[in-house]
C-alpha cells in the first residue's frame, strides 16, 4: 500500500529527518523485558472491537470493508486512516472485546506491523503518533504477548527499544499542544516500563513539566479553547502522573499544578449528560471518558463560577447550559477556532437539546468550512457574514474576529443569568450583537433576548450605507437553535411554538416574541466516529433590523418530564459502524 504524503518542502524535511533517525533508531540497545507495567488505562469500545475482528475498519471516518484482510492492506489510501491505524488505539477496542479472535487479530496486526513497518517504514515513525503507539503496547503487553513465542517477543521488545529511542530524539519535532504531549507521555511510559531505558524518564519529566507551563494558562485552558483537546491532554497528564507514581518517582510539581488547574475547568465544561460541551473543532468525547478521567486525577474541586477556558456554565436542577463567552481563538488556535461567539448548547438530564453542528474536518473540506461559519452554531446570524471571518490562506485561519464587549453574570430571584455582546458585525454593518440569557432555578424554563443595535453615530451612519445596498433596504438575520438528530421537533399552536420531543419522554416547548417568521428546516449533527453527517432539525427565528435595532425574545419551557416509570439509560450515540 502506498501512503498519500503532505506537500511542501518543510514536510518533506521533517519526514526525511523522522525516517533517518528511526533508521538509526534500529541499532539501539534491545530491551530485555518490563522493568514495571503500568495498568491499562485506555478505554476502548466492544462494539467497535467486534467489528474490527470481522473486518471492518472504520478509523477516522472512514469505513473500508476487507473481511480476510489484515489491517495494513486495507484497501484505502486516505492519510487519516493510516494516521490513526499506525496509532494503534485500535488495540484498546479488541482489549476491549478481549477473546482468543480479538487477541488473535491484535497479536497476528502487531507483528505484522514490525515486519512491515518498524525498520522506519511509512508514516507512523512521527514523535506524536509513535507516542500514542508505545502507550498502547505497554498497556496491553500482557493482551499481545500471551502465548508468542521467545523469537516473536524479542522482536517486540526490539520494536519498543527503537520506538524508544526514535522518541528521544524526536519528540522536540512534534507540534506543541496535543502532538507533544503524547510524544512525551509515551517517552515516559517507555523510560518507566522497559529494561536499559530509565535514562530517558528524567529528561522527558522535565520536558512535560516544561509543557504544563507554556501549553496550560492558569486558569487551566489552552490557547485553541476545544474542550476535547482539553480532555485528550489532562488524561495524558494524569496517565503520565500515575505510571511515575507507581514507579515510586515523584510528578513534578508543574505537572500537578497543571492536572489541578485542568479539573475544575473540565468540570464546568461537562454538561448534565457527561459529555464535552462541542465547540471549536472539539466533540462530546467518548462515552464515560470524562468522568474516568477526572475520578483518576484526585482532584476534587468543584465547577468554577467565573470563565472556564472562555466559557460559562449555567445550572439549574438536571438542565446544564455551556456559553462561549470570549473572543475566538487567535494564534495557533485560530487554525481551529469557529465563529462560535455567544453560542450555546443545553442539555436536560443525559439528553442533549440544543447544540452546535460540531466539526466538520472528518468529512472533507467543505465541511470543515462549513462548520467553522456561525450559522453552524446556536446563536443569532446576520444574513451571509460570520461574526468572525476567515482568510484566504493556507491554512484558513479565523483573522478577523469578534470581541466581546460586555460579560455580566448575575444572579436573580428566577435564576441564573448572563448578559452579553460582542462587535462582529460592527466594521461590516454597524452592528453590536447582545444576548441575554436565564436558566431557572429548577432547570425547566429558559429564555433569551438577542438584540442587534447600532450602538453610536459612526455605527449608524455604517448600518445606513448598509441598507441603501438592499433592494428594500434591509439587514437580515436568523437566530438558530440546532438540535441534537433524537430530538422530536415539530410547529404548534398554529405556528407559534414549536414542540420538542426527547427519548426520554420529556417535552420542552419553544416560544417568541418579535420575530418575522418562526420555522424548523433541516440540519447536520457533524459526530467524529461517524461515515456521514447526521441530519437533524434546527429552529430558526427570522428578521430584519428597523431603523437601528432589532429585539428577539425567546422561551423554552419542561412541559412534561421523563414518565416517573422510565430511567433513561438507553443511549445509541456511541459510535460503531454506522
Amino acid at each position: 500500500m502506498a501512503y498519500p504524503l503532505k506537500d511542501g518542502l518543510a514536510a518533506q524535511i521533517t519526514r526525511l529527518q523522522n525516517r533517518l533517525a528511526a533508521r538509526r533508531a534500529q541499532h539501539s540497545h534491545a530491551v530485555t523485558g518490563f522493568v514495571s507495567q503500568p495498568e491499562p488505562r485506555s478505554i476502548g469500545l466492544f462494539a467497535r472491537g467486534k467489528q474490527l475482528t470481522i473486518g471492518n475498519y472504520l478509523l477516522a471516518g472512514h469505513l473500508i470493508e476487507a473481511p480476510g484482510k489484515p489491517l495494513w492492506d486495507a484497501p484505502t489510501a486516505a492519510p487519516e486512516f493510516w494516521t490513526e491505524a499506525h496509532g494503534f488505539v485500535w488495540l484498546d477496542d479488541l482489549a476491549a472485546v478481549g477473546d482468543p479472535i480479538a487477541r488473535k487479530r491484535a497479536q497476528d496486526w502487531t507483528w505484522d506491523w514490525i515486519t512491515r513497518f518498524g525498520k522506519g517504514n511509512g508514516p507512523g515513525w512521527t514523535p506524536d503518533v509513535t507516542g500514542r503507539r508505545l502507550i498502547r503496547w505497554i498497556h496491553h503487553a500482557l493482551f499481545l504477548l500471551s502465548g508468542r513465542s521467545t523469537a516473536e517477543s524479542q522482536a517486540y521488545f526490539h520494536s519498543l527499544s527503537a520506538q524508544t529511542s526514535f522518541l528521544s530524539h524526536r519528540w522536540q519535532a512534534s507540534a506543541p499542544g496535543v502532538p507533544r504531549f503524547e510524544a512525551l507521555t509515551g517517552l515516559i511510559y517507555a523510560g518507566l516500563a522497559l529494561t536499559g531505558m530509565e535514562n530517558e524518564v528524567e529528561p522527558a519529566v522535565a520536558a512535560l513539566a516544561l509543557e504544563c507551563e507554556a501549553e496550560i494558562d492558569k486558569f487551566g485552558g489552552l490557547s485553541t479553547r476545544n474542550p476535547e483537546e482539553l480532555l485528550n491532554v489532562f488524561t495524558l497528564l494524569t496517565w503520565a502522573a500515575q505510571a511515575l507514581a507507581e514507579a515510586g518517582q515523584a510528578v513534578p510539581q508543574a505537572q500537578r499544578a497543571a492536572i489541578e488547574r485542568i479539573a475544575p475547568t473540565l468540570r464546568t465544561l461537562r454538561h448534565a449528560d457527561g459529555s464535552l460541551a462541542r465547540f471549536h473543532g472539539g466533540g462530546r468525547g467518548m462515552d464515560g471518558r470524562l468522568d474516568h478521567a477526572l475520578a483518576a486525577s484526585g482532584v476534587k474541586a468543584a465547577v468554577g463560577t467565573g470563565l472556564a477556558m472562555g466559557f460559562l456554565r449555567l445550572t439549574g436542577a438536571r438542565t446544564s447550559v455551556i456559553i462561549d463567552a470570549s473572543d475566538p481563538p487567535a494564534g495557533r488556535g485560530a487554525a481551529t477556532a469557529h465563529a462560535s461567539t455567544l453560542a450555546f448548547e443545553m442539555t436536560s438530564g443525559r439528553r442533549p437539546v440544543i447544540v452546535n453542528c460540531g466539526s466538520g474536518a472528518p468529512f472533507g473540506p467543505d465541511w470543515l468550512r462549513a462548520g467553522r461559519a456561525t450559522p453552524s452554531h446556536s446563536t443569532l446570524t446576520v444574513e451571509g457574514y460570520s461574526s468572525s471571518r476567515l482568510n484566504r490562506g493556507t491554512p484558513e485561519v479565523l483573522a478577523d474576529r469578534a470581541h466581546v464587549t460586555r460579560t455580566r453574570p448575575r444572579e436573580t430571584a428566577d435564576g441564573h443569568a448572563l448578559r452579553f455582546a460582542h462587535n462582529g458585525w460592527v466594521a461590516t454593518h454597524g452592528l453590536t450583537h447582545a444576548r441575554l440569557l436565564l436558566l431557572s432555578h429548577d432547570g425547566r424554563h429558559m429564555g433569551g433576548q438577542d438584540e442587534l443595535r447600532a450602538m453610536s453615530d459612526s455605527d449608524r451612519a455604517q448600518l445606513a450605507r448598509v441598507q441603501k445596498r438592499d433592494p428594500n433596504g434591509e439587514v437580515r438575520f436568523s437566530i438558530r437553535f440546532h438540535l441534537h438528530p433524537d430530538v422530536d421537533a415539530a410547529i404548534d399552536l398554529g405556528g407559534n411554538a414549536v414542540s420538542l420531543a426527547l427519548k426520554s419522554g420529556e417535552i420542552w416547548i419553544f416560544r417568541h416574541t418579535g420575530a418575522n417568521d418562526l420555522s424548523v428546516e433541516p440540519s447536520v449533527y457533524l459526530e467524529k466516529g461517524r461515515l456521514n453527517p447526521r441530519a437533524s432539525k434546527q429552529i430558526v427565528l427570522s428578521g430584519h433590523v428597523g431603523s437601528f435595532d432589532a429585539v428577539i425574545g425567546w422561551t423554552l419551557a419542561k412541559a412534561q418530564d421523563t414518565p416517573l416509570a422510565i430511567r433513561d439509560l438507553e443511549r445509541d450515540d456511541v459510535p460503531g459502524v454506522i
